[in-house]
């Protein structure tokens, strides 16, 4: 009897499972900016073409507005988030906000190429800087458990969803209004952020700042623009073009470069013993692969819709809606789904039926009756999706104490940048080599199932299946705050 009282003391207090007031307001401050940040990446999709016009915009030049963001928002993602770990993340998240905000401005009230392209790539510094420093706030504010579960997978909802509403509401705001619209709906947001959180969100960093690892910062972030590059290289000019390749392969050479350094380096930007975590190295195995074919499933979804239905792209953005609700839905029982079993088996189901919805796309056809069929399949695929992207984030920074969590989510955001960013390039181009649109995206869809598959394998074979595990102690003082 005593010695079982005894192991009770001795057991760690139990993680809370429920949100209080304070709780629930951190909450919604740090998912607004990341639902913002979400519907940035797809809301100019649709008003690409009226924003050239507009503007003056060669043919050619019309794809640098989207590549100027992205080349800033994956290449410097990795950089930002450990600057946020050495030097405060709430100072950093509300300077990128503030970034964020007036570049938006800019944006907005463009009179030439070269002043938007000049606001697109502050904002995709703001996105690179915001991004990390918001999600390492929210698994810092939040203990590992039921809330930090919960917490994740309503961000990953609405980060999925914020991809989906970004294309609808783009195509609302540039025919109702004007595609200014699509940088100008980002200040007030921005504005009312900035304006709680300083109140709410307690500033964390180490207790000790260690040095930057410059040479290791130099050497990913330049290798990541370089891959960024050459992936949109591959989607514009093909896969076998050498401008494409020889950045790749520059890409690929430098971030050699980067391991290399960190094997070496007294402060490495990621330490290797990271890295070589298990959980982390495949826990963004899985999420790269859910990133990549979901939003490459929405632009092969939109290419049918319109080129082979006859949709207009406002109806084309509003069919995506059902996506939307089965990625809520995915984002709120992921949680209790990783609280029942395991976080591993949550990736092992969701990659499943995201599998088996993306193989029913191809019975797709030229009738109009078929867009039942994609409203379903990509309804539960939306939930599949969201399991693994849920699970991605929930393994990926399991197990690391709140010093290194600015890291594990900058890893995180770097894999969800670059998934988001290679799957357009990636099926455009399997596309554009079918002998017709429809035979195009059935062989693109395959392709994507495939991508799936292999993601669902690698968590199956190199993810060992373990219970829920418990929180990692801090070896640190708890952080600062201010």
């Amino acid at each position: 009897m005593q010695r079982t009282r005894t192991q009770r003391q001795q057991q760690p207090p139990q993680a809370p499972d429920r949100l209080d007031g304070r709780s629930r307001l951190i909450l919604i401050v740090l998912l607004a900016a990341q639902f913002m940040l979400a519907v940035d990446f797809s809301i100019l999709n649709v008003a690409l073409p009226v924003i050239g016009k507009g503007l003056g915009f060669s043919l050619s030049g019309i794809q640098w507005i989207a590549t100027a963001f992205a080349l800033c928002a994956a290449g410097f993602t990795l950089l930002f988030g450990r600057i946020a770990d050495l030097f405060g993340r709430r100072r950093v998240f509300l300077g990128g906000l503030a970034v964020l905000g007036v570049s938006s401005l800019v944006g907005g009230l463009a009179t030439s190429p070269e002043m938007l392209l000049a606001a697109r790539v502050f904002q995709g510094l703001a996105t690179a800087a915001v991004t990390p420093a918001g999600l390492a706030l929210l698994t810092t504010s939040f203990p590992e458990g039921p809330l930090r579960q919960k917490a994740l997978g309503r961000s990953g909802a609405l980060m999925s969803a914020g991809f989906t509403t970004g294309a609808i509401l783009g195509g609302v705001l540039t025919d109702l209004l004007s595609w200014r619209w699509a940088f100008l709906v980002n200040v007030p947001v921005a504005l009312a952020v900035l304006l709680i959180a300083p109140a709410v969100i307690k500033e964390s960093r180490p207790a000790v700042r260690p040095k930057l690892d410059v040479p290791g910062a130099v050497s990913v972030t330049l290798g990541l623009l370089a891959l960024v590059y050459g992936l949109t290289l591959a989607g514009e000019h093909g896969w076998g073009s050498a401008g494409a390749l020889i950045w790749l392969g520059a890409g690929a050479a430098l971030l050699l470069v980067f391991y290399a350094v960190e094997s070496r380096a007294a402060s490495p930007l990621v330490p290797v013993g990271v890295l070589k975590r298990r959980t982390v190295a495949w826990g963004n195995i899985a999420g790269l692969v859910a990133f990549l074919t979901e939003t490459s499933l929405v632009f092969l979804m939109t290419l049918y819709l319109q080129e082979v239905l006859g949709y207009s792209p406002l109806a084309a953005g509003l069919a995506f809606s059902v996506l939307g609700a089965g990625t809520v839905i995915g984002g709120s029982i992921a949680p209790r789904v990783i609280a029942a079993t395991s976080t591993r088996t949550t990736l092992i189901t969701g990659g499943a039926l995201q599998a088996a919805a993306t193989l029913s796309l191809v019975a797709l056809g030229d009738e109009r009756a078929y867009i039942l069929l994609l409203l379903a399949a990509t309804f539960l695929g939306g939930i599949g999706n969201m399991l693994v992207i849920v699970g991605f984030m929930v393994t990926a920074t399991t197990g690391l104490p709140d010093g290194e969590q600015g890291l594990a989510t900058g890893l995180a955001t770097m894999t969800q940048q670059i998934g988001i960013t290679m799957g357009t390039p990636v099926m455009s181009a399997i596309a554009a080599s079918g002998t017709g649109v429809l035979d195009g995206v059935t062989t693109a869809v395959l392709v994507n199932t495939a991508l799936v598959v292999a993601g669902l394998a690698t968590t199956l074979v190199f993810l060992r299946p373990t219970a829920n595990p418990r929180p990692t102690p801090n070896p640190r003082p708890t952080p600062a705050a201010d």
